[in-house]
C-alpha cells in the first residue's frame, strides 16, 4: 500500500495506549478533510512487531506519512489534525 503511488499516512498505536486513544478522533477528522486523497491506515505494533521493528517505532503513537514507498516525515506523539493536513499537503504538492 505505501508503494502505491498516493500519500499514505500510518498510525503506529496499541490499544492500551493513551495518547493513541486521542489520535482516533484526529484521523476521523483528517479523513474528512483530505477524502481520497490520502489513504490512513493504524498498525497495532503489538499485534505487528515486525512492522513497527522495521520502521524503528519505538514510542506511540508514531505516525508516518509516505509518498512512493519513501518516508517523508515521521513525528511521535498527538498531532493536531491542522498541522497533519499542512504537512500533507506540502508532500502532495511536492
Amino acid at each position: 500500500m505505501i508503494h502505491s503511488g498516493k500519500t499514505v499516512l500510518v498510525d503506529f498505536f496499541a490499544d492500551w495506549c493513551g495518547p493513541c486513544k486521542l489520535m482516533g478522533p484526529i484521523l476521523q477528522d483528517l479523513r474528512k478533510q483530505v477524502g481520497e486523497d490520502v489513504s490512513i491506515i493504524k498498525v497495532d505494533v503489538d499485534k505487528n512487531p515486525q512492522v513497527a521493528s522495521a520502521y524503528q517505532v519505538s514510542g506511540i503513537p508514531t505516525l508516518i506519512i509516505f509518498k512512493n514507498g519513501i518516508i517523508k516525515w515521521r513525528q511521535s506523539g498527538v498531532v493536531p489534525a491542522h498541522q497533519l493536513k499542512q504537512v500533507l499537503s506540502g508532500i502532495s504538492n511536492s
